[in-house]
Formats: structure tokens, C-alpha cells, sequence
């Protein structure tokens, strides 16, 4: 590969906030990173599986084989101790198909609002899979973490999803209350980004 001619790789997201996120958290890397916003529609895969990890794979390797080309894929989400782990892998769909964020966030308050302080402890999941059509059925993947607590109510204007109600340890201010620069240091997303990202470039280089 020339170095000069920088790689495509496929942010495989319709979620312009994470395409966002991920610019920023891989801006050190020399690659085109493309959101599917930018491509031509494709139906999104069915996302079935039983793990973040399992989800961030299907879809990886569903838009790798489609697009031709290397791509990133996550599947993130709240997991909150007094729901049993809910809304976990059904984040996004939490309450069902046609909520917006917002209205998934109100639900959460709604139904923790019996929840004592002390009793309201969540984290943020988040799976990163890369994956090019060359690999067969390799792929490179890492996990991140962040651990916090859910607040009595929506604080912040900033980020997306549940940012409104969610208090990293060590912090009184929420996830959204923060700018993106803060928020890339200690989120779950940044912690798995981080991590993946020095095999994602030698997978880039050719090494």
C-alpha cells in the first residue's frame, strides 16, 4: 500500500454523535474514516446477538463485505445494577422501536425512580470490532469500560443516549455537563478506541 494514499475505513454507524466521537478519538491515525451517512443506503444488519461483542462483530464483518472495505463497528450500552443489566444490548431499542434518546432516558427515570442513591450503580459498555474482507473470519476487537452511578434527572446539553443521566465515578457532573475532550478521556468509547487503535493502525500499515 502506499503510504501517501490514506486507507478507507468505514465508521459502521448511522449515529452521526458516534461518528463524531470516533473522528476525534482516531484523528492520530492516518485513514479516511467514512460514517454511512456519506455512503448509499444500505438495510442495517439485525442485530441479534447476545453480547456487545457479538453485535459489534455482525456488524463489522455485514458492512466490511458490503462496502468492500476495512471497517469499525461498536455496540455500547447502559447496564444498570438495579435492572438486572438492562437496558443493556437493547440499549438503543430501549421501550421499543420509534423512542428518541430522549424518550428512552425519561423511561429510564421512570422506572428507577424508587431507586435510592446507593442502589443506582450503571456502566457504560462499549464493544469496537475492525474487520476488512481480507481477514476471512479474524477480526480485531477490544472492550471498554466506564462505571458510574444513574442520577435523578436529565443535567447537560452535551453528547447523546444517556450522557443526560449518567455520573462517571469521581465526578458530580454528568457525561453530557462535559465537554468532548473530557468526556473522550474517561468514556467507555474512549477506553475501548484506546485501546484497539495501535492494531488498528498496524493492521493499516500493513504490518
Amino acid at each position: 500500500m502506499n503510504p501517501a494514499i490514506p486507507q478507507r475505513v468505514l465508521i459502521a454507524t448511522q449515529n452521526s454523535g458516534k461518528v463524531r466521537e470516533f473522528r476525534r478519538l482516531l484523528e492520530h491515525i492516518p485513514a479516511q474514516f467514512v460514517g454511512l451517512e456519506e455512503l448509499p443506503h444500505v438495510d442495517a444488519p439485525s442485530e441479534d446477538g447476545a453480547t456487545f461483542l457479538d453485535n459489534a462483530r455482525l456488524k463489522a464483518r455485514y458492512y466490511s463485505e458490503h462496502f468492500d472495505s476495512a471497517a469499525l463497528a461498536d455496540d455500547s450500552g447502559l447496564v444498570v445494577d438495579a435492572l438486572d443489566g438492562a437496558p443493556g444490548v437493547h440499549s438503543a431499542r430501549y421501550g421499543g422501536d420509534g423512542l428518541s434518546d430522549e424518550d428512552r432516558t425519561n423511561l429510564l427515570l421512570s422506572t428507577m425512580s424508587d431507586v435510592p442513591q446507593e442502589n443506582r450503580t450503571a456502566r457504560f459498555v462499549c464493544a469496537v470490532v475492525v474487520c476488512r474482507p481480507s481477514m476471512g473470519e479474524e477480526f480485531l476487537h477490544a472492550l471498554g469500560t466506564v462505571e458510574g452511578r444513574i442520577a435523578f434527572e436529565k443535567r447537560g446539553v452535551n453528547g447523546f443516549g444517556y450522557d443526560p443521566v449518567f455520573v462517571p465515578d469521581g465526578e458530580r457532573r454528568t457525561t453530557a455537563e462535559m465537554d468532548s475532550e473530557e468526556k473522550d478521556q474517561l468514556s467507555h468509547r474512549g477506553n475501548a478506541i484506546r485501546a484497539i487503535a495501535p492494531a488498528l493502525e498496524r493492521l493499516l500499515l500493513g504490518e
